[in-house]
């Protein structure tokens, strides 16, 4: 059987893997000039950044495609990190949240004055909730009802009412902790699905498990060698890239997709798999076709705007991952999906992978990637407000650290909304396709196939189960199911 995937994003290297191993003959076709999508690598000056995703967990899904191509751990190896983040406040707070569970409710205990129980009680719901979610909501379709013929099905209704779809994550967080800042520390995992914790439903409180009891993990060279990694295991099995290769439109002929067009011509195909943002796939590839309106139109998770900046000198206060807090957190999600732009004092993330990996910097200094939450792309005035946070983020880092950082910022390269939007093909720039601002958008993304459609699946961070790496590589390992049964 021949298969052509469209896209090679993470869940799309991941999918030709998986139909490759299983003795299909597979085609990728990616627009751009390298595969990845945004886990790609920006290099210059004699600095090298992670171009996108930054954090790293679940890496047996990884290790789980790896082996399917014969590759062992000498191909692709990682560290599990002693700490998952550095937190800092405007106030001169700062807490390291340590790998260790136990750690890190102790420290939140003595930095935050919150009780190390209720933390270690937070980290046990979480794990609870992804044990009784995960095998139902995220390792399955759930447009198939066959997949809740099972006992996972019992398990999830049994924990149904503490799932908390009805109060959002920053309720449920105030309940908790009565702590301005642990609310935010916890309130901030929204943003791993680029929603609003005031806003999106307690049940997403789940992401912490992921971090905290499982644990975070740095590949070996840095991020982009996952693409590396799977672009070669893909390679190994016979899968062939066409790259600089747009595909045109989706061939479909009485009721079943049959093919590409690629330059003009038509490439025959018994399955196509879409790993291009869903809208685009559908009114770009599939325009003769009826959308579902109510799933492309749903709001837009967050966007970002990304400097890589090359520093002199060194930062011990800093790890690998950073967060600098804002002081009106609420103000900062309301501008974000109600104002449609950057408020005036950002949450800002920092990322230091040279810290780890000194070739990615030359000696004496550091590669930073700053990156800063911003709404999707709507036409903004994206200069101005880039030359505008610019400034802020600047100043907000240097009166935090007690340091001038304009003199010691020795380059830059830049991404904004429109670039990931034109580098990517992820609709407005939007990093995780839709939000999650509800129970039914957090659940109900839209599924791994099309029901009047045969032959069509789609993967990725914009449809079933959602975006990072560890989901959208799920995706793939469903659209494989779906396309075995």
């Amino acid at each position: 059987m021949k298969a052509v995937i469209i896209g090679s994003g993470i869940a799309g290297l991941a999918a030709s893997i998986r139909l490759a191993a299983r003795g299909m003959e597979v085609d990728v076709f990616e627009a751009n000039s390298y595969c990845g999508g945004k886990l790609t690598v920006i290099s210059r000056d004699g600095f090298t950044w992670d171009a996108g995703p930054s954090l790293f967990t679940m890496p047996h899904f990884v290790d789980e495609l790896l082996a399917l191509a014969g590759m062992d751990g000498r191909t692709f190896s990682y560290r599990k990190m002693d700490e998952t983040c550095r937190y800092f406040w405007e106030d001169g707070t700062t807490l390291t949240a340590h790998a260790d569970a136990d750690a890190f409710a102790r420290e939140t205990e003595q930095k935050l004055g919150v009780k190390a129980s209720s933390v270690r009680a937070a980290l046990y719901k979480a794990k609870e909730l992804h044990e009784a979610t995960s095998p139902l909501f995220l390792e399955k379709s759930l447009h198939k009802a066959t997949n809740f013929l099972n006992g996972n099905t019992l398990k999830a209704l049994t924990m149904l009412p503490r799932f908390d779809l009805h109060r959002t994550m920053h309720e449920v967080n105030r309940s908790r902790f009565r702590n301005p800042k642990a609310e935010q520390l916890f309130n901030r995992f929204a943003t791993y699905n680029g929603s609003d914790p005031y806003r999106a439903p307690g049940v997403l409180n789940v992401i912490p498990h992921l971090e905290h009891n499982v644990g975070t993990f740095l590949p070996k060279g840095g991020m982009h060698s996952i693409t590396n990694a799977l672009e070669k295991a893909a390679r190994q099995l016979g899968v062939t890239f066409h790259l600089h290769t747009p595909v045109e439109r989706i061939v479909v002929e009485n009721g079943k997709a049959v093919g590409v067009w690629v330059n003009g011509r038509r490439w025959d195909a018994d399955i196509v798999v879409s790993n291009l943002d869903v809208v685009p796939t559908y009114r770009r590839l599939l325009r003769d076709h009826k959308e579902p309106e109510s799933i492309l139109e749903q709001e837009r998770s967050t966007s970002a705007l990304i400097f890589y900046w090359g520093m002199r000198g060194e930062s011990p206060s800093l790890g690998l991952h950073n967060i600098f807090f804002s002081d009106d957190y609420a103000h900062e999600f309301r501008s974000l999906f109600q104002h449609h732009d950057i408020c005036d004092d950002p949450t800002v993330y920092v990322n230091i992978t040279s810290r780890f990996e000194r070739d990615h910097a030359p000696e004496g200094h550091e590669n930073w990637f700053v990156m800063v939450n911003t709404p999707a792309n709507q036409g903004q005035d994206w200069d101005a407000i880039i030359d505008r946070v610019r400034v802020q983020v600047l100043e907000k880092l240097g009166r935090i650290m007690g340091r001038d950082l304009r003199s010691d910022l020795v380059c830059e390269e830049l991404l904004d909304p429109r670039t990931i939007e034109a580098r990517t093909g992820s609709y407005m720039g939007s990093l995780y396709g839709a939000s999650s601002n509800h129970w039914k958008s957090a659940f109900m993304r839209h599924p791994n196939f099309k029901q009047d459609i045969k032959g069509i699946y789609f993967c990725g961070g914009s449809v079933h189960p959602g975006g990072g790496i560890p989901l959208c590589l799920l995706s793939a390992r469903i659209v494989d199911e779906l396309i075995a049964n």
